[in-house]
């Protein structure tokens, strides 16, 4: 007898849709003040409206989408822009952090490295989840070493795990060069050199901004170049 196989976790099953949603929403084909329907969606994925509720839950505090007063939730406009307003506060906290950690000497090197390894670990196997939950780990050390519970507060309300799902679905970002970024980011804090530092975790984050200038206000083309 063929054994069952077993059913995800709601939350499991609500982070895919709301991942599918994003990846509609990105490429257009949910467009700017679309309604998104609970009961629809739900048999669209051939589920229940608790996980679809929790997924529109999540894409709303990230701004994706908003919700009316008996009128439903649609689809906010500018969803791209709002994706860049995110990594351009981000740069700005995580050069912060980066420039308090290093001054109190906090920074956790070996914890960090381990992150890499994971994100390494990830790419070899393809699992986007776990390269994304890897990232998020190696920044919030950081901002945690910082000591700065404001900052920290600030950092975590801009829902960094969500928005880092969120960026590797919509620009299908190679794994291999997440583990690249950050094992450059790691080697230029243990460099010691306080602005080289704090210049590279501003740049990495501003990167994904994808905005047509870069931090130091040249064009895309003139910066890669």
């Amino acid at each position: 007898m063929t054994e069952e196989p077993a059913k995800l976790p709601r939350l499991t099953l609500a982070r895919q849709i709301r991942d599918s949603l994003v990846a509609s929403i990105v490429s257009g084909h949910f467009g700017p003040g679309e309604r998104l329907v609970e009961t629809r969606l739900a048999a669209t994925y051939g589920t229940s409206q608790a996980p679809v509720r929790e997924a529109l839950r999540e894409l709303e505090a990230m701004r994706l989408v908003e919700t009316q007063p008996r009128r439903g939730t649609f689809v906010r406009p500018f969803v791209q822009e709002t994706l860049r307003e995110s990594y351009v506060v981000r740069a700005a906290l995580e050069e912060t952090a980066t420039r308090l950690a290093l001054l109190a000497g906090t920074v956790p090197v070996e914890a960090m490295r381990a992150d890499v390894e994971a994100m390494r670990a990830a790419a070899e196997s393809g699992d986007g989840e776990a390269s994304a939950r890897a990232s998020v780990s190696f920044h919030r050390r950081v901002v945690e070493a910082a000591h700065n519970d404001l900052l920290k507060l600030t950092w975590e309300g801009l829902q960094i795990e969500a928005r880092t799902s969120v960026t590797m679905v919509a620009t299908e970002v190679d794994l291999h060069d997440i583990v690249r970024d950050h094992a450059d980011l790691l080697a230029a804090l243990e460099g010691g050199d306080l602005e080289a530092a704090c210049r590279h975790a501003r740049d990495h984050q501003w990167h994904y901004a994808d905005l047509p200038h870069d931090a130091h206000g040249r064009t895309r083309d003139s910066a890669a170049g």
